[in-house]
């Protein structure tokens, strides 16, 4: 199978490396400018080939590039290689166009070497800034999943009619929410495409795209990469072959996240077995679109007081957690063939766990906490807003990044105190290298800075949360339940917190 990503995702005409973040066509396009830049410092003899070359290259890739689909790191290439060509060409097409009463032998024309080093400088570092974007930005290249089963993927969407939609005036509203589901999967062609990454169509990704990079601040254009994505998943695959029945794992992102931001984990937490079904929270998760076509955005704003903020999160907690446990009751009906469906029969709903990321992590351990039908909570690095009563039933694992100056004091407090009040065992791993965003798809697309996502690397970071959700799931899920420690402590610091007191 071909791991590479592709663009247009359309019809794989332009395939990135993924070492170099760059596309074979791209990467001609940047060494033609360059040999542009560096052309007038050549030797007379050489001067002119390496100018005439270059500029060939350039216009076929340019041409090639534009067909297709220009991505904005290559702007600054075509840029500074715009900015060097009429300098480079003036040589040789001077005496081209020089009439016969031009002076016998007058040199052509070259700016002044004080005046050529810095503008020489400053195209190629402009040229440079490419391939540099294109790295921090990259197509995300989506690790493969190591579980023995291919994984399919589809999209439904369920109105809870017992429940109204507190975040509209319309008393008529109810609550509608989205959900992704990662399955196992029978073997299929590699040549089938992946599913597309951040929506059902690329309109889809490009809206969610857009809502995900307002959210944090920055320019749309800066994702546009992630909507050119293909994962492993097949959409709509056929299931897997047998009778087996297999557990179901319910999913909340982040707070203005999407159901999509745990792509990597969900992919390979489904190869090993498992159902993943990932919810959009409308008016919660960035841009949500619905079938009829509408997309609705997050409402959810902080005041900037503390006190309030937290009240705020506590309601939002709620609504997700109600969220969770009403795709539950679907799941349930779904399997029991209540509306015909290819994993009718081969859901496990005995065996569920609620997950999430940041307060996604808080609404699982909120509908846990009112919901014995879940088994299992794990928590990505989130904290736990709203009441910590009742008290926990289920074994639980927090995954969490080492504190910061940043961090919220009352966080680790809060959250080991949810632990410790569990009947059953919790598990605390904190894991090194890490930062909040280490726990989501977003070290694959976005800068690899530490601060930001962590320090352990792109892939490395999704593959280490699934491991140890993996670890911790097969332990207190699967028919012979174990002791997940030893497990989990080959990714990090472990605390265990006892019924019995000990930790």
């Amino acid at each position: 199978m071909c791991r590479g990503a592709h663009r247009p995702d359309d019809d794989g005409v332009t395939e990135i490396i993924p070492e170099l973040s760059m596309s074979p066509l791209e990467l001609l396009a940047v060494l033609s400018a360059l040999a542009l830049v560096a052309a007038r410092w050549l030797p007379p003899a050489a001067r002119g080939r390496t100018t005439i070359a270059a500029t060939a290259v350039l216009a076929v890739s340019a041409a090639v590039l534009g067909a297709v689909g220009v991505r904005w790191q290559l702007l600054p290439v075509l840029a500074g290689a715009a900015a060097t060509l009429p300098f480079a060409l003036a040589p040789l097409l001077r005496p081209l166009l020089a009439s016969r009463r031009s002076r016998p032998g007058r040199p052509a024309w070259r700016a002044r070497w004080w005046l050529a080093v810095p503008a020489s400088a400053a195209c190629a570092a402009l040229v440079a800034s490419g391939p540099i974007a294109a790295w921090a930005f990259p197509v995300p290249v989506f690790p493969a999943p190591s579980g023995p089963f291919a994984v399919g993927t589809r999209v439904v969407q369920w109105s809870d009619p017992d429940r109204a939609e507190t975040f509209t005036p319309d008393p008529a509203d109810r609550r509608t929410v989205v959900v992704q589901l990662w399955y196992p999967a029978r073997n299929i062609p590699t040549s089938t495409p992946g599913a597309r990454y951040l929506g059902r169509t690329r309109q889809e990704a490009r809206t969610v795209a857009d809502a995900l990079a307002h959210g944090a601040g920055l320019p749309g254009f800066l994702l546009d990469d992630t909507t050119r994505a293909r994962t492993h998943a097949r959409p709509d695959a056929p299931v897997a072959d047998g009778d087996r029945r297999w557990p179901v794992v319910l999913f909340s992102p982040g707070s203005g996240g999407a159901r999509t931001q745990n792509t990597a984990w969900a992919e390979e937490v489904a190869s090993h077995g498992y159902v993943v079904a990932a919810l959009d929270h409308p008016y919660d998760s960035a841009a949500v679109v619905l079938e009829d076509g509408r997309t609705i955005r997050s409402a959810t704003t902080s005041s900037g007081d503390r006190d309030t903020d937290e009240r705020l999160a506590a309601d939002w907690t709620a609504v997700r957690a109600d969220d969770l446990r009403f795709v539950l009751t679907q799941l349930q009906n779904l399997d029991r063939g209540a509306v015909p469906d290819p994993l009718t029969g081969h859901l496990d709903t005995t065996r569920t766990a609620a997950a999430g990321h940041s307060m996604g992590g808080a609404a699982a351990l909120q509908a846990a906490r009112h919901d014995p039908r879940i088994g299992a909570v794990v928590n990505l690095d989130g904290y736990p807003h709203g009441p910590t009563a009742p008290a926990l039933h289920q074994p639980a694992l927090a995954l969490t990044s080492a504190p910061t100056p940043e961090t919220d004091p009352r966080y680790l407090p809060r959250l080991t105190e949810a632990l410790t009040l569990n009947t059953a065992a919790s598990y605390r791993l904190t894991v090194p290298g890490t930062a909040h965003l280490s726990f989501t798809d977003s070290p694959l697309y976005l800068p690899p800075l530490p601060s930001l996502v962590g320090s352990l690397g792109r892939t490395e970071s999704p593959r280490t949360t699934a491991a140890a959700t993996l670890a911790f799931l097969d332990a207190v899920l699967r028919p012979t339940p174990g002791d997940p420690s030893g497990a989990l402590s080959a990714y990090g610091e472990l605390t265990v917190h006892r019924p019995d007191g000990t930790t």
